[in-house]
């Protein structure tokens, strides 16, 4: 969940500011000729260009940004036998997969958590909580690290960003349309861009933002299936479907997994309707399953 919440704050702040740094500077006026009417083919291209570089931006930051909001701390040379273990087994797992060695570090939390984030598949980062270390056996927890690892594999993060990209590029072009039309229908201004523009574009901005949102949780939702059976064969699928069981005991326990920090975007009761898409993992049961059925 951690990857891709951050990434989304992230990417909506890039896009947020850089609008209205752009609107204050004048820059990216998509009139046509007269001055009047929007010329729709440049505010496309413009909004592509700049839908892309936010997302591309988020992604480049992902990393540190990770590291910051969670206090992560890299294992540089580990200092006890479980961080020997966990250094060794992702280095196994990565070698497995296929990519560089990801950073390995601890955050402190009592949450069951990990995540894995990065622009880089070969210079990523693996992270679990103190919590997980803690309370899971050795089994469930390679097969978590696995999870993540398969994450890193599979380029999840790098195509998240460029779903996002093209989002983007959809929500700043809707948005500018929208402020257009309240420019010249509501506000009457017949010429040129009013104050009424900018507004209702950045208001427009954030609204459409957060529903387009459901596009990249979607796309998170079935990826989830692929790093699951991921952690089954970078570890065992017994422990992969272990860590799952723990996780669905942990959220029957009241307050043990609090809605801002949940294992895997796990709540502690499933949501239905329009919540149901600004999930970002699929529920535990269908997981179980999945894994249950999964071929060998």
């Amino acid at each position: 969940m951690k990857r891709v919440i951050l990434f989304l704050a992230t990417n909506l702040a890039i896009i947020v500011v850089a609008s209205i740094t752009l609107s204050l500077l004048g820059v990216g006026s998509y009139l046509d000729e007269t001055g009047t009417n929007l010329d729709l083919q440049a505010l496309l291209i413009f909004c592509f260009v700049f839908g892309m570089l936010g997302s591309g931006i988020s992604l480049l930051l992902s990393k540190k940004i990770a590291k910051w909001t969670t206090n992560v701390q890299i294992i540089e040379e580990p200092r006890n036998e479980q961080e020997r273990w966990l250094v060794r087994t992702i280095e196994e797992q990565a070698r497995d997969a296929g990519i560089g060695m990801p950073d390995v570090g601890i955050f402190p939390a009592q949450q069951a958590n990990a995540f894995a984030t990065g622009a880089n598949r070969n210079k990523a980062l693996v992270a679990i909580s103190e919590g997980m270390l803690q309370r899971f056996d050795r089994e469930e927890i390679k097969a978590v690290l696995g999870h993540e690892v398969g994450h890193v594999a599979n380029g999840d993060m790098i195509t998240l960003a460029l779903i996002q990209g093209v989002v983007n590029t959809f929500v700043m072009f809707l948005a500018r349309v929208i402020g257009f039309a309240v420019d010249r229908v509501i506000l009457k201004n017949e010429e040129g861009l009013g104050i009424g523009y900018f507004i209702t574009t950045i208001a427009a901005e954030i609204v459409l933002a957060i529903l387009a949102s459901t596009i990249v949780f979607w796309f998170s939702r079935r990826r989830e299936f692929r790093a699951d059976e991921a952690g089954a064969r970078f570890g065992t699928r017994n422990g992969m479907i272990a860590a799952l069981q723990r996780l669905q005991k942990e959220t029957e326990v009241p307050n043990q997994l609090p809605d801002s920090m949940q294992a895997f975007g796990i709540t502690s009761g499933k949501k239905k309707g329009f919540k149901s898409l600004f999930m970002t993992h699929p529920p535990l049961e269908q997981r179980i399953e999945a894994l249950r059925n999964m071929t060998d």
